[in-house]
């Protein structure tokens, strides 16, 4: 424990006396909450971009930089949902109730005061458990083998049901269409083409950085284009800073949601918008004036926002550990982590120890950021909401070409950007969401070179992925998951689960 508390004091002040490296801080949360202002686009969209903007830097800025544009760009989406009502990003839908409704009365600044609060604290108690939890559980994952990464890799593409949408089979689809693409070009052992029909170009594969870019850059300006939406922005007169004594008797509502983001952080497939919407919920269930909610209760809008910042670092902790990321913005930042030659999972406490500490120090660098400009940059940042679709998204569109070819010079991955980012604006029209293409694209290369590894271990043979004591466990988990969602099993489970639970909740009452 001493060990981890020197690195995580290293990390903080290599951090703090490099002044290149805090400058790079604040201009990813500036960026980040620029982005989060405007409505439609959203942390994956943002970190996809920045990507491109800055694989030309050593890793740690440049991971330091898209870190911080995370957390901005959750933190920035409050700005709309409170004037506009209409969320910046899905993580901040549950704050506007309560945001636009406070809004609505002429309370706009004290609304932003109070979620800028919430944010903060979240975030910083998020921040907490990142630095309890990820060195302990990497090194409990130290034991994974080949078998076990198989089906570490297998759980994160099963749970691309759950990422987004209400639909786990558009999601699986989308899965395992990542999975495909992963496939294309030499594989990783014997350098066979695999799928490449005979196209030179295709032997290289799909590149990680134009996939990214057309499926969220070149999409969303293709679905903007195509379904403007300008709303009214509300004038805010009154005060932004929030009074200490207003903050600190809600100190139980920051302690609970902070929880539950951190909680729901850590359940793969569950985003950032479980998170607020379940400490939404929990407020509610707990006030003494419930007839507020929905009416511009601060209570309501500290927890919505406490919420789903909290959960970001919550996502980070199995995105760093397992390899394994919760969300559509922490799937995209681990394969930017990737690109720049940091391996999330078990093998990083090993080849890269201090990276997890260094994640530490940045994502608290960027709470600290978004305090500094929630509160004291309030006014400037609002004129990006007047910004139009029509002028900002040909911008897009230029820094998305600019971006897929300049890293790697090749003609072909503006060629592979422009036929995913078509593909996934008709796809996102059907209702299938790209996070879990992406997730299958991180992933599909580690299950690959996993399963075969297995295989060639165990002389062919398949028993070893389900004899060996954490792959049995792997498979039992993952088989229960994809089978939760077969109507039948799902009722076989509530009853069971309902025929044990209840004479459980009898006796205890007896007792009681």
């Amino acid at each position: 424990m001493l060990d981890g508390l020197v690195s995580l004091g290293d990390a903080y002040l290599n951090l703090l006396m490099s002044p290149t490296s805090l400058a790079y801080g604040l201009a990813g949360a500036l960026t980040g909450i620029l982005v989060g202002c405007m409505p439609g686009l959203s942390a994956t969209l943002c970190i996809a971009l920045l990507t491109t903007l800055t694989v030309k830097l050593n890793a740690h800025d440049a991971i330091l930089i898209l870190v911080c544009s995370y957390v901005g760009t959750l933190y920035g989406g409050s700005r709309s949902a409170i004037l506009l009502n209409i969320p910046g990003t899905a993580a901040n839908a549950a704050s506007c109730a309560d945001g636009h409704a406070l809004a609505l009365r002429g309370e706009a600044g004290r609304a932003i005061g109070i979620a800028t609060s919430g944010a903060f604290c979240g975030t910083l108690f998020g921040v907490i458990c990142l630095a309890a939890f990820t060195p302990t559980l990497a090194n409990v994952a130290l034991s994974f083998g080949a078998h076990e990464f198989f089906w570490l890799a297998l759980f994160g593409v099963t749970m691309s049901g759950t990422l987004v949408g209400d639909d786990p089979l558009k999601g699986w689809l989308m899965g395992a269409l990542g999975l495909f693409v992963a496939q294309i070009g030499q594989e990783g052992i014997y350098a066979h083409d695999r799928f490449t029909f005979d196209i030179p170009a295709l032997s290289g594969g799909i590149a990680l950085i134009p996939a990214l870019i057309g499926a969220f850059g070149f999409a969303e300006v293709l679905t903007r284009l195509a379904d403007p939406v300008e709303r009214k922005l509300l004038e805010m007169k009154d005060s932004i800073r929030p009074r200490f004594d207003e903050v600190a008797r809600y100190w139980r509502t920051v302690l609970r949601s902070g929880a539950i983001g951190v909680l729901t952080g850590l359940m793969p497939g569950v985003g950032e918008d479980s998170g607020a919407w379940m400490s939404y919920a929990a407020a509610k269930a707990t006030t003494k004036e419930p007839e507020l909610f929905g009416k511009g209760s601060i209570d309501g809008l500290m927890a919505a926002e406490t919420g789903d910042m909290s959960s970001i670092p919550g996502h980070m902790i199995p995105m760093l550990a397992l390899g394994v990321p919760g969300s559509a913005p922490s799937a995209v930042l681990m394969a930017a982590i990737i690109i720049h030659g940091i391996q999330p999972g078990p093998m990083m406490m090993v080849e890269h120890p201090q990276f997890a500490y260094q994640m530490v120090a940045m994502t608290t660098l960027a709470t600290v950021c978004i305090l500094i400009f929630g509160l004291y940059l309030v006014r400037p940042l609002l004129y990006v909401l007047r910004i139009k679709h029509s002028v900002l998204m040909p911008i897009i569109f230029v820094m998305s070409v600019v971006g897929s070819y300049a890293t790697a010079w090749r003609l072909f991955d503006v060629y592979s950007m422009l036929v995913i980012g078509i593909g996934a604006f008709f796809l996102r029209r059907k209702g299938y969401q790209m996070a879990p293409f992406v997730l299958g694209l991180v992933l599909g290369s580690l299950l690959d070179k996993s399963l075969r590894r297995g295989l060639v271990l165990s002389d062919g043979e398949i028993w070893p992925f389900f004899t060996r004591p954490i792959s049995l466990a792997f498979a039992v988990v993952t088989i229960f998951t994809m089978l939760l969602y077969v109507p039948v099993f799902n009722r076989i489970v509530h009853a069971a689960f309902d025929a044990i639970v209840t004479p459980l909740k009898s006796l205890v009452a007896r007792r009681g």
